[in-house]
Parts: C-alpha cells; sequence; structure tokens
C-alpha cells in the first residue's frame, strides 16, 4: 500500500507557441519586393497595389516602394507605391 494518495494529473499545462503576428512595416516605411508588411489571421488587412495575398493571409510587397495604409468601404487596405 501506498503511503500518500497520488496527485492529481495536470492536462491544462500545455501552452501553445506564439505566433508573432501583427504589422511589421508601417505606413512611410521603405520595403524591397517579397518584404513581409502584415502577418494575420484572416483578412484584416486587403491587399491593394504593389502587394499581394499569401495562403496564410500574410501580405507582402510585390515591389520595391513605400507602404501606404489607406480605408475604402469600411475596410483598410494596404499598398506600396514604387519609389522613384
Amino acid at each position: 500500500m501506498a503511503h500518500t494518495k497520488s496527485g492529481k494529473t495536470t492536462k491544462g499545462s500545455r501552452d501553445a507557441q506564439p505566433k508573432y503576428l501583427g504589422v511589421k512595416h508601417h505606413g512611410g516605411e521603405k520595403v524591397t519586393a517579397g518584404s513581409i508588411i502584415v502577418r494575420q489571421r484572416g483578412s484584416k488587412f486587403h491587399p491593394g497595389e504593389g502587394t499581394a495575398l499569401g495562403r496564410d493571409y500574410t501580405l507582402f510587397a510585390t515591389v520595391d516602394g513605400v507602404v501606404i495604409y489607406y480605408g475604402r468601404r469600411g475596410k483598410q487596405f494596404v499598398s506600396v507605391t514604387q519609389s522613384s
């Protein structure tokens, strides 16, 4: 026989790894083609000129230029204008 009772096992001790979501380049910042601008879950920000949407809803630059955030019809868009 055991001298002490067995303790409860913990089921809630697992913790998810951080995903590092959010805005990576703010308005007015210079970016190069392929740079990640926003990492997000779902399309909180929509792609505009000079940007594209990745499979996991990541927005990235398709051209070199300056990041611009703007709103239209209740949606937030991100575009990259080519710097000359």
